[in-house]
C-alpha cells in the first residue's frame, strides 16, 4: 500500500486533535466581542421590570447628561422598520415570527429589551442604563404553565412553522383499555437555560458607505445576515456577517437574539461601531427549553407486547408565538404497536418564546417515554431491556417506512455488556455498599439524522496547500477539525497542508449548525468539492504535460509542491503546471442536495444508554457514579470528537436529570435564579465514569459520507436511565424533573 493510501486512513476515522485548538488555549481565537474598530462605542440593554403591560413614559435625561452617553435608543426614536409579517417566516430558523425589540410600547414579558444605551465605555453605558426611568401599566400575568393547562391549544402552523403530530393508527383509547397490563402518569419538565459560556453578543462595524461588517455570535451567519436583511430592508451586499468561532450556543444561536437588531439600529443611526454584549442575568430573557407537562399511556400484554401507545404534551409558548418542540413523536418510531396516539399543545405564558435547545423535543420527551415504560416492565416484573427488545420496531410505525439503517440492538447488547447488565436484580433496594443504595437504569435514544443543501469551495495553490470553505459554524463541535479531516481524505494530503474556513457570509452557503446535520450536509460538500478539485488537478496535468497523457483521473496526487501520478515516475511542480495552464490557483466549488432515494427512508441515530446511582440512604443525596452510551450514528470521522459530544451530552443529561431547574417568582414573572451560582449545572465532582462506545453502522442512504451526527443523541435518554437507576436504588419514582432531595 502507497504511503498515499496510508495517510487517507490516517485522517478520516481516525481520533485527530483539535486542529483550532491552539487557537483557543493561546487566547488567538477571536469571538464576537473580540474584534475592535476605530471609534468603537458600546451599548447597554434596559430590561423591563414588569411582565406584562405597557411603556407609559421613558426619562433618560439623567443619562443623557453624562458626558460620554451618545443615544438612549427606545421605540419612540428607533428607525423606522419594514413591518414584519409570515412572509418571511421561514428564512429565520427556527421557523415562526421573532421578537422584534422596540416595536411598540407593548411589555410581552419581564426582561424584555426597553431601551439601549450607548456610550464611550461599557461601563458608562451601564451606569447610564441604571439612571434610564421606566414608568409602565402593568397588565395582569401568568408565568406558571399548570395554571395554564385548562387552556391549551394546538399550535398554529402559521405562526410557530411546526407541523401537527403523526396521525392516530389504530384506536389507542380502546387497545389501552382492554390491554391486561398498563401504566398511566403524568410527568413534568422545568424550563432550562442554554448558558452557553460565551454570552450573546455583537460588533457592528458600518464604513462609510454604510455597508455593515457584523461580528455575531451565531451558529449560522447567512441565517443572520437574512435577518438583517429582511429586518432592515438591506440589499443582499449591504451586510457581511462573520462568526470563525462560538463558545457555545446549544441552539440558542441558531436564532439571531435581540441585541443584534439593538446593534445595528445603533450602528446606523450614529454612523459608529457598535458593541452589545448581554450579561448573564439577560442571557435569561429569552430562548430557553420549554417548560412541559406530559401524559405518557402504556397498555401491553402479558409477555411485555405494546397494545396501545398514548403520548401527550402541553409546553409552554409566548403570548406573541406559537413554538412547539417535537416532543411526542418518538413515541411512535421507536417502538412497534398498532394502536398509537400522539399529542401536543401549547399554553401561552408572560415570557420570551422557547427555543431549540440541544436535542429539542426528543430530551425532554424521551424523559417520559423512557421511564413509563421502565414502570411497565416493573409491572410485568420482567427486565426493563428484555421489554425494549420485545418491542423492537423494525420500521418507523409514524411514517411507514424501512430504516436507512438502524444498530439499536446492537447498541443495547453491546452496552450491556460493557455496563455488566446481566448481574442487575429486578426487585428495587437490592443494591447497597455501606450507607449508600445503589441502583441501575436504562434507556433507548433516538434522533433524526439530516441532510441540508450546502456547499463547499477547495482551492489548490502553487505550494501544495489547499484551502477549503464554507460559511458553516463551529458551536465547540469539532467542525474545523472534521472538515479538514474530509477534505484531507478526499485530497490523498496530510492534515497540515489542509486548512478550512467558515464562518463568513462571503463563503460559499451553507445551513445553520444545529440538529446534528453539519458534518452530514457541509461534509458532504467538501468531500464533493475536494473530489472535484483533484479531478480538474488530473485534467489539467493531462493537458500540459505529455508524461500524464494517457493516466486516469483517480491515480493523480499531490506530493509536497509537485502533482505526480501512482504509475507514472515523472512529478510536476505546481507552479510550473499553474503557469502553463495561465493560472494562479485551481479551485472547484460544489453545492450537494439530498439524494431522492432518502424519501423512501426514515434516518435516525439510536442509543441505548446505561447508568449506575448510589443515594445516601438517610440523606437522600444521588451520585451517578457510572454511565454507558453506546451510540450507532454511521461513519464516525473522528472518535475523539464525537466520543466528546458524547460524554458532552451525557454530562448535560445528568444536570437535566438532578440540576437544572428555572424557577420563577410568579409574582414578580420572572426566573429568580438567572445566574449560574444559583441555577445550578454540574461541576467535576458531581461527574464520574462516562464511557462511550460507538457500535459499527453502515449507511449509504443517508448522504454520500454514510455519516449521522452526534450533537444531539448524547443527551437523549440519559435523564430517564438515571431516573430509572434511582428508581431502582429506592423503589422511589419521581416523575417531575429534576429530581431533589425533597422530590426523593
Amino acid at each position: 500500500m502507497n504511503g498515499h493510501s496510508e495517510i487517507r486512513r490516517m485522517t478520516s476515522g481516525t481520533s485527530v486533535n483539535r486542529v483550532d485548538g491552539k487557537l483557543k488555549v493561546t487566547g488567538a481565537a477571536r469571538y464576537a466581542a473580540d474584534f475592535h474598530a476605530d471609534g468603537l462605542v458600546y451599548g447597554f440593554v434596559v430590561s423591563s421590570r414588569i411582565a406584562s403591560g405597557r411603556v407609559l413614559a421613558i426619562d433618560a435625561s439623567a443619562a443623557l447628561e453624562l458626558a460620554g452617553v451618545l443615544l438612549v435608543l427606545t421605540h419612540k426614536n428607533r428607525p423606522q422598520l419594514p413591518v414584519f409579517d409570515g412572509a418571511w417566516k421561514d428564512r429565520v430558523a427556527p421557523g415562526g415570527m421573532p421578537f422584534v425589540p422596540l416595536w411598540d410600547d407593548r411589555v410581552w414579558y419581564s426582561g424584555q429589551p426597553v431601551a439601549l444605551v450607548v456610550a464611550e465605555s461599557l461601563e458608562l453605558a451601564r451606569h447610564a442604563a441604571s439612571l434610564v426611568q421606566v414608568d409602565y401599566e402593568r397588565s395582569p400575568h401568568r408565568t406558571d404553565l399548570n395554571e395554564a393547562l385548562a387552556d391549551a391549544y394546538p399550535p398554529s402552523q402559521e405562526k410557530g412553522g411546526f407541523d401537527p403530530p403523526p396521525a392516530p393508527r389504530g384506536d389507542a383509547h380502546a387497545a389501552l383499555d382492554k390491554a391486561p397490563v398498563k401504566v398511566d402518569h403524568f410527568y413534568s419538565t422545568p424550563a432550562e437555560y442554554h448558558n452557553p459560556m460565551e454570552m450573546h453578543g455583537c460588533t457592528v462595524v458600518p464604513d462609510a458607505r454604510g455597508k455593515l461588517t457584523v461580528y455575531e455570535k451565531t451558529q449560522g451567519v447567512a441565517n443572520t445576515r437574512q435577518y438583517l436583511i429582511n429586518a432592515f430592508g438591506l440589499a443582499h451586499e449591504d451586510v457581511d456577517v462573520i462568526s470563525h468561532f462560538v463558545g457555545g450556543a446549544f441552539g440558542s444561536g441558531l436564532r439571531p437574539q435581540y441585541h443584534l437588531p439593538l446593534a445595528v439600529m445603533a450602528a446606523r443611526d450614529l454612523k459608529r461601531p457598535v458593541r452589545v454584549v448581554l450579561t448573564r442575568q439577560q442571557m435569561f430573557t429569552f430562548s430557553h427549553r420549554p417548560m412541559s407537562v406530559q401524559r405518557v399511556a402504556l397498555g401491553a400484554d402479558h409477555d411485555g407486547k405494546l397494545r396501545a401507545v398514548i403520548h401527550e404534551a402541553v409546553s409552554e409558548t409566548s403570548r406573541y408565538e406559537d413554538y412547539c418542540d417535537v416532543v411526542v413523536n418518538w413515541a411512535g418510531q421507536l417502538y412497534a404497536c398498532d394502536n398509537v396516539r400522539l399529542g401536543y399543545m401549547v399554553s401561552k405564558l408572560d415570557l420570551p418564546t422557547p427555543s431549540d435547545m440541544r436535542a429539542p423535543g426528543a430530551a425532554q420527551g424521551l424523559f417520559p417515554l423512557e421511564v413509563a415504560m421502565d414502570e411497565l416492565a416493573e409491572a410485568l416484573n420482567v427486565d426493563p431491556l428484555q421489554l425494549r427488545l420485545v418491542n423492537y420496531a423494525q420500521r418507523d410505525g409514524n411514517k411507514n417506512l424501512p430504516f436507512s439503517s438502524k444498530a439499536l440492538r446492537e447498541c443495547y447488547e453491546q452496552g450491556a455488556a460493557r455496563f455488566g447488565w446481566q448481574s442487575r436484580p429486578l426487585a428495587p433496594r437490592s443494591l447497597r455498599k455501606g450507607h449508600e443504595l445503589i441502583g441501575w437504569g436504562m434507556a433507548t435514544g433516538v434522533w433524526d439524522a439530516m441532510q441540508n443543501e450546502a456547499s463547499a469551495r477547495a482551492e489548490l495553490s502553487a505550494d501544495g496547500r489547499v484551502v477549503v470553505s464554507s460559511a458553516t459554524a463551529d458551536i465547540g463541535t469539532g467542525t474545523y477539525t472534521v472538515m479538514t479531516q474530509l477534505a484531507a481524505d478526499a485530497l490523498g494530503l496530510p492534515l497540515e497542508q489542509v486548512e478550512f474556513r467558515l464562518g463568513d457570509t462571503r463563503l460559499p452557503r451553507a445551513p445553520v449548525e444545529g440538529g446534528s446535520w453539519t458534518v452530514s450536509s457541509v461534509g458532504s460538500a467538501v468531500h464533493a468539492a475536494c473530489t472535484r478539485l483533484k479531478a480538474k488537478l488530473a485534467v489539467l496535468a493531462r493537458q500540459h504535460d505529455a508524461a500524464f497523457a494517457e493516466q486516469s483521473g483517480e491515480d493523480v496526487r499531490i506530493e509536497g509542491t509537485d502533482v505526480r501520478f501512482d504509475v507514472v515516475p515523472q512529478r510536476l511542480p505546481l507552479a510550473d503546471l499553474f503557469t502553463r495552464a495561465g493560472i494562479d490557483t485551481l479551485d472547484a466549488q460544489v453545492t450537494v442536495t439530498p439524494h431522492d432515494k432518502q424519501e423512501a427512508y426514515s434516518m435516525g441515530t439510536h442509543s441505548a444508554v446505561f447508568a449506575e446511582v448510589r443515594v445516601d440512604e438517610a440523606l437522600g443525596t444521588i451520585r451517578v457514579t457510572r454511565i454507558v452510551s453506546a451510540v450507532a450514528a454511521g461513519r464516525i470521522v473522528n472518535p475523539k470528537t464525537a466520543g466528546n459530544q458524547i460524554a458532552g451530552g451525557a454530562v448535560w443529561g445528568i444536570s437535566m436529570a438532578l440540576h437544572e431547574y428555572g424557577q420563577f417568582d410568579h409574582e414578580l414573572g420572572r426566573p429568580m435564579n438567572h445566574n449560574l451560582a444559583d441555577y445550578h449545572v454540574p461541576v467535576n465532582a458531581d461527574i464520574r465514569d462516562i464511557e462511550v462506545i460507538f457500535v459499527n453502522e453502515h449507511d449509504d442512504i443517508v448522504n454520500p459520507l454514510g455519516v449521522k451526527g452526534v450533537g444531539e443523541i448524547g443527551v437523549v435518554g440519559v435523564a430517564a436511565a438515571v431516573a430509572n437507576a434511582i428508581w431502582h436504588a429506592t423503589g422511589k419514582r419521581v416523575r417531575e424533573l429534576p429530581i431533589t432531595l425533597d422530590k426523593l
